[in-house]
């Protein structure tokens, strides 16, 4: 079949692109933003066409499926209208491509990414599987039968997915320009949890966790006693955390994981789970865990003469707070700075002061201007990065133009934060260093 995804550097969508093609299907796609994306890797790998404009011909069997941050007035939207062409939504058509699998739903408010990121690894130590992660990574092949998608909340598109196993990392207010309220938040995953076949993996600490009402078998893991499966003997260190996990009070094995921070910690424990209710020899478990690398944008670090740069895809006050604790425990002796920029209005709006009391947690914290493609700055007047610097202790704001601000902190770890794009800072900011003479670093 052919396929012309819409919004197709976006990272749910660009993943989605890769496993269509994977599948045999000729995929092309259009996209608004020119600037080169960490998304496109897997799409220029498999020479997936991008078009810019709306001049290039679209054949008329052609299925279209669109991102949700291009509204239906959008003019490609309109043209493929005209075309008279079919158009899935994004989530169903992805729905109807795991159905072809044993799928494994991952889920939760955060964490979802690294947590599919690690059963993907154990799976393909143990002969291999399809997998749909939001970082870009998507690959699908006939012959395999495990499919690990990653379940994202945003706009309900979860509720499109049947699978066989699920995994909830944590539930938290979140999209609120998509719901109501928490309670609205939860009964989505209620339906998610209910839609899994055969067991649902779920993080006991949550306490909207706790409150769905599930009709699968649960199984719920944690640091707390309550738990079905506790992790105990956390040890956080600068190489890495180790810890054991205990099924029913029974000792089910030690594991370590080149992983920063306690959050991390559960999300291996779900992987875990997950992969021996699947038959996974612990070996290959322990195996896959000590060679485990994340996701793109997820706590990557590199060294720049004596300054540490982490890239990480933090975007809500919760994981923002989590990726400092992460950088603490990875470098203990580092000033931890952060540059944040934040992508969307409504969440600056919903969690100003979430985001600076995650904030405040750094040695200082630098914002950008507000980086958002589907929302308009008019229907939130006052709103901007400012919203945010002026309850911070040590705040300011920077862009590329002012990355000078960066220099009384060359022997720092600087995090650079956001789910927005953030190439322009990251390279204005190791291009400053490298810049920087000998005896200034």
């Amino acid at each position: 079949m052919k396929y012309y995804c819409i919004g197709i550097k976006g990272t749910g969508m660009s993943t989605l692109a890769q496993i269509l093609h994977d599948l045999g299907n000729q995929v092309s796609g259009y996209d608004d933003a020119k600037e080169h994306k960490f998304t496109e890797v897997g799409l220029e790998e498999r020479h997936i066409p991008i078009y810019y404009d709306g001049n290039h011909e679209i054949d008329p069997d052609t299925v279209v499926t669109y991102s949700v941050a291009f509204s239906d007035e959008h003019p490609e939207i309109q043209r493929v209208k005209n075309l008279g062409l079919k158009i899935i939504k994004y989530n169903e058509l992805m729905g109807e491509v795991i159905n072809m699998f044993k799928s494994i739903g991952v889920s939760g408010t955060h964490g979802k990414t690294t947590t599919a990121s690690l059963i993907r690894k154990i799976l393909e130590q143990a002969g291999g599987c399809n997998y749909f992660i939001g970082a870009g990574d998507g690959y699908a092949s006939a012959a395999n039968d495990y499919f690990v998608v990653e379940s994202d909340e945003f706009n309900r598109h979860f509720t499109a997915y049947h699978p066989m196993y699920s995994v909830i990392t944590n539930i938290e207010a979140e999209h609120l320009e998509c719901y109501k309220d928490i309670d609205d938040i939860r009964d989505a995953f209620e339906t998610f949890a209910n839609q899994t076949s055969k067991l649902v993996v779920a993080n006991g600490d949550n306490l909207e966790v706790k409150k769905i009402n599930y009709n699968t078998r649960v199984l719920f893991y944690g640091f707390g006693f309550h738990n079905d499966v506790i992790i105990k003997n956390l040890r956080l260190l600068e190489e890495g955390s180790r810890f054991d996990i205990y099924i029913n009070e029974e000792l089910y094995g030690s594991f370590e994981v080149p992983l920063y921070g306690k959050h991390m910690v559960s999300n291996v424990c779900a992987a875990i789970l997950i992969c021996r209710e699947l038959g996974i020899e612990k070996e290959i478990i322990h195996e896959a865990l000590i060679n485990f690398k994340n996701a793109k944008r997820r706590f990557a670090i590199e060294k720049i003469r004596n300054t540490i740069i982490v890239d990480d895809y933090a975007h809500h006050p919760t994981e923002i707070k989590a990726t400092i604790e992460a950088a603490k425990q990875r470098f203990p002796d580092k000033r931890i700075v952060v540059i944040f920029r934040p992508n969307t209005y409504s969440r600056t709006k919903d969690f100003k002061n979430e985001f600076i009391e995650a904030l405040n947690t750094a040695d200082k914290a630098f914002l950008t201007a507000i980086k958002c493609d589907r929302e308009d700055p008019k229907k939130y007047p006052g709103i901007s990065s400012k919203t945010i610097i002026n309850g911070l202790n040590d705040g300011d704001d920077i862009s590329v133009d002012t990355i000078s601000k960066l220099q009384p902190e060359l022997d720092s770890v600087i995090c650079i934060l956001s789910c927005a794009y953030v190439d322009d800072i990251l390279n204005a900011v190791r291009e400053f260093i490298a810049n920087q003479p000998e005896d200034e670093e």
